[in-house]
């Protein structure tokens, strides 16, 4: 009889064995739900960047340039929430709810907090922001207001993401994927609502995506905290305060993946100011081309969330062996996915583009820039999908220096060097080069085991 992944995921925690055939069934099925998120969020991103592009170029390029920064403060908070998630993926591999219980309260003032500090941040940057890109006057209004919007509305998208990783920690991808989904769906209808309905422009696609985002986290907390059948804290009352070896634990997970959220963003804002010089046209090619090239990695990053649970789990329950297996068939899932998907976007990026923006210099520089990205689809795979086996196994240290020494040794030094020369084209070839090499040297790590060497969290 065919089992379920609830049932394949006890088999990690009571320590039975599984065939090759039930670990590659278990990867899928926890891959599907979290791929359909990811890619849905694609799109909503595909459609929300549709609708501002047909405003025009200036009003894409307001958004495009502040886009990077915005990436940078989403990925910070996502830092945070990981350092108390994978505590729970190896409470729950050990089968200890409580102190996975525990965790949760801790994380849920910890990360609220958080959200809150860098909103305040967003506030107080924003009116500088678009000049300190290289933005001109003529967008600058725009693109200062859309963060700013953005930035607040980072609570919820903090609280959000913090319940979507702890319910998909404890094996439950379903429901995350399920409401984010919805997000996207919310988020298209309100940005309509907002940008045309209304007439509110670039800002109208901040509220939309705001109030999607503030039911979307709602919605996540409540399935979290009072229907997880491992981690709901109703009937299971406890302290909130937060306590030294929790938040200790929580700072040598996250913090690493902080700084290399810091410093990969500090990079992608480098790589605007590179870009700008280039003119309106290259602001908004690139932007809309990044948006369309994330219909190719976002596989990965699903298939990634599942590696990061099962290689959490795994370790929590002590098993190397299956831990291993695991990470190996998962990386190999995703270079194929994204192989495929880099094909695809290769045939058809002049008619994605064309859906992006009606402007013929905009759609012909997009679809050269995503021509030369498909080469490097497979490695980026190889990198994304490594780097959720790290996380799961509370390895973050390495994998950032990693990725850091290869986004700033070799991606921005490349792009200065070819930006002048070759324009547009020539920063997406530093980017194709610097991504191959990227998961060439997480492949050898992953290979080389030396992530296994990590103990599952102590017990709080």
């Amino acid at each position: 009889m065919a089992k379920s992944s609830d049932q394949l995921l006890a088999y990690i925690r009571e320590g039975r064995t599984m065939t090759q055939g039930e670990k590659l069934k278990l990867i899928i099925s926890l891959s599907v739900p979290s791929i359909l998120a990811q890619l849905s969020a694609t799109v909503m991103f595909f459609i929300d960047a549709a609708m501002v592009g047909h405003l025009g170029a200036r009003a894409t390029a307001a958004i495009g340039l502040v886009e990077s920064t915005t990436w940078l403060m989403g990925g910070l908070g996502s830092a945070a929430n990981m350092g108390f998630s994978v505590q729970v993926a190896h409470f729950i591999g050990a089968n200890d709810f409580e102190a996975a219980r525990r965790v949760l309260r801790q994380a849920l003032v910890c990360c609220l907090l958080w959200s809150l500090m860098l909103s305040l941040g967003c506030i107080a940057i924003h009116a500088h922001l678009p000049y300190w890109l290289g933005g001109s006057a003529d967008i600058a209004h725009d693109a200062s207001m859309y963060f700013m919007l953005i930035g607040v509305c980072g609570i919820f998208f903090q609280m959000s993401g913090l319940a979507g990783s702890m319910l998909k920690c404890s094996g439950n991808m379903k429901i995350p994927s399920i409401l984010n989904i919805g997000m996207c769906i919310m988020d298209v209808c309100f940005n309509y609502l907002f940008i045309y309905v209304l007439d509110m422009g670039v800002m109208g696609a901040a509220l939309g995506t705001g109030m999607a985002e503030l039911i979307t986290a709602g919605l996540m907390l409540y399935f979290l905290i009072v229907r997880s059948p491992m981690l709901s804290l109703k009937g299971h009352p406890g302290s909130f305060r937060p306590r030294e070896d929790t938040v200790r634990t929580a700072f040598k997970i996250g913090a690493p993946m902080g700084l290399q959220h810091l410093l990969m963003g500090g990079a992608q804002i480098v790589s605007t100011i590179i870009v700008a010089p280039l003119g309106t046209v290259a602001i908004a090619a690139n932007s809309l081309a990044i948006t369309v090239e994330s219909l190719c990695y976002m596989p990965g990053y699903g298939i990634a969330e599942a590696a990061t649970t099962l290689v959490g789990q795994g370790i929590g329950a002590g098993q190397r062996l299956l831990t291993r297996s695991f990470a190996c068939m998962s990386v190999g899932l995703g270079i194929a996915v994204m192989t495929v998907m880099g094909v695809l976007m290769g045939i058809f990026a002049p008619e994605l583009m064309a859906v992006m923006s009606p402007v013929d210099d905009i759609i012909a520089q997009g679809a050269t820039a995503l021509r030369i990205e498909a080469w490097a689809e497979p490695m980026f795979a190889a990198s994304i999908v490594a780097n959720g086996v790290f996380i799961g196994a509370a390895d973050t240290l390495k994998p950032a220096v990693m990725s850091l020494t290869s986004m700033w040794g070799v991606r921005l030094t490349l792009a200065a060097f070819l930006a002048p020369r070759y324009g547009l084209r020539g920063v997406w070839t530093a980017m194709a080069i610097e991504l191959t090499f990227r998961g060439l040297i997480f492949l050898f790590r992953l290979f080389r085991g030396n992530w296994q060497k990590k103990n599952a969290v102590h017990r709080n």
